[in-house]
């Protein structure tokens, strides 16, 4: 009888389940080494000049100018004499305006003295709230403008890991991943466990199935009163590396577990997903309310307060022509006011079809996609990262 009769009459088994998990993790295995090929790693693309004109904010004849006079290097072109620039070549012109141009200090947005590490967690309670597509892009916007960024990726499914080009259920097997910097026993340094990415600015902490043990580990923690407690652990484990960063963003798995609490413990800032539908915003409620009581018991634990510089409410995947979601999001508004943030993300096919290379639209090659609907949803992408930057900004004590 061969496997499929016996599945069949046996029912499906936990050897039948494990099976799909490793035709599924090899044939995953096999498309991300032809969608990398030859480096078998993701790399970053170059970017054009009406590109690095927004991301700096310079005028394009003004970077034109620039090349033509010799205060900017000379960079790669393509056949028709396009300027192509790197993101260290983007870095490079940044650096020179800052210390030749007006208003030098906006050129260098990211931390001066005094200021604290922005860690900002994304949360939501339900899935699907485009948690891990705004994590990504907003980390991937904020390096191309010049900050130094860390991603921490604390859910156990680990998608922003594998956006990152990384196999966590091969690469991450044996360890390096978010879980040993958190755990109880054997605890890594978080610096052993940072991946340095194709993307300049921009490192990375890998998750994988093993973090689902720290639910457990932190309950029985507990019990035994082990310490540092869950509350604590993060925040302690930035502390060795917050020299190096100006923003740290944390993807959050979709329930408020251990995992969630730890991070939202250390957090400086909270930025909350929700798609405008009445089932969506019923169950943020749910997750507003819990969390709330939660961190009330965490405050007692650790005896001190838990709050955050700011909390800010993301509009994902809205369709402006859909009636309905523009409704509820006039109903949203109205409630949250000023918390909820003026730029929406829209939903578009140019995120869902970069997402399925396993792109964002910073790293997907533009001929790759319809101009119009590429421009449109960059356009949105973009809108999202500057008003969350000025948020960040504020917090930091400029306007």
């Amino acid at each position: 009888m061969n496997d499929h009769n016996l599945s069949s009459t046996r029912g499906i088994g936990s050897s039948d389940i494990g099976r799909f998990a490793d035709n599924l993790a090899e044939s995953l295995n096999r498309q991300m080494r032809i969608a990398f090929e030859p480096e078998e790693r993701k790399h970053l693309r170059r970017f054009s000049s009406t590109e690095v004109a927004e991301i700096l904010r310079v005028s394009t004849s003004s970077l034109r100018n620039r090349h033509k006079d010799g205060s900017f290097p000379e960079i790669q072109t393509d056949n028709r004499g396009h300027r192509l620039y790197s993101a260290e070549d983007i870095d490079e012109l940044r650096d020179i305006l800052g210390r030749t141009g007006k208003n030098s200090d906006s050129y260098k947005p990211g931390r001066r003295e005094g200021d604290r590490l922005q860690v900002i967690s994304v949360v939501n309670f339900k899935g699907g709230s485009s948690k891990t597509t705004a994590t990504i892009h907003l980390a991937q916007r904020y390096a191309l403008r010049g900050y130094r960024v860390l991603v921490l990726d604390i859910d156990p499914q680990a998608s922003l890991t594998t956006f990152f080009g990384f196999r966590p259920e091969l690469e991450f097997a044996d360890g390096g991943t978010i879980y040993d910097a958190l755990r109880y026993d054997n605890q890594l340094p978080l610096s052993a466990v940072i991946q340095k990415t194709y993307f300049h600015n921009l490192d990375m902490v890998p998750a994988g199935l093993m973090l689902s043990e720290y639910e457990t580990e932190t309950a029985n923690a507990l019990a035994n009163r082990v310490q540092p407690i869950f509350a604590e652990r993060l925040a302690l484990a930035l502390e060795e590396v917050e020299a190096d960063y100006d923003l740290v963003l944390i993807d959050c798995p979709p329930q408020l577990g251990f995992i969630t609490l730890t991070a939202l413990a250390a957090s400086t800032g909270l930025l909350v997903t929700v798609v405008p539908g009445m089932l969506d915003i019923a169950s943020m409620s749910q997750f507003l309310k819990l969390a709330s009581e939660t961190v009330k018991a965490v405050e007692e634990a650790i005896n001190r307060r838990v709050s955050w510089d700011f909390a800010k409410f993301l509009i994902t995947r809205y369709e402006p022509s859909d009636g309905p979601q523009t409704q509820m999001a006039g109903y949203l508004r109205s409630i949250l006011v000023n918390q909820v943030m003026t730029e929406p993300m829209l939903k578009s096919t140019a995120i869902s079809d970069a997402g399925m290379t396993q792109q964002t639209l910073y790293e997907v090659d533009p001929s790759q996609l319809i101009r119009k609907t590429l421009d449109r949803a960059m356009t949105s992408m973009n809108s999202v990262a500057d008003e969350l930057e000025q948020t960040i900004q504020f917090s930091w004590g400029r306007r």
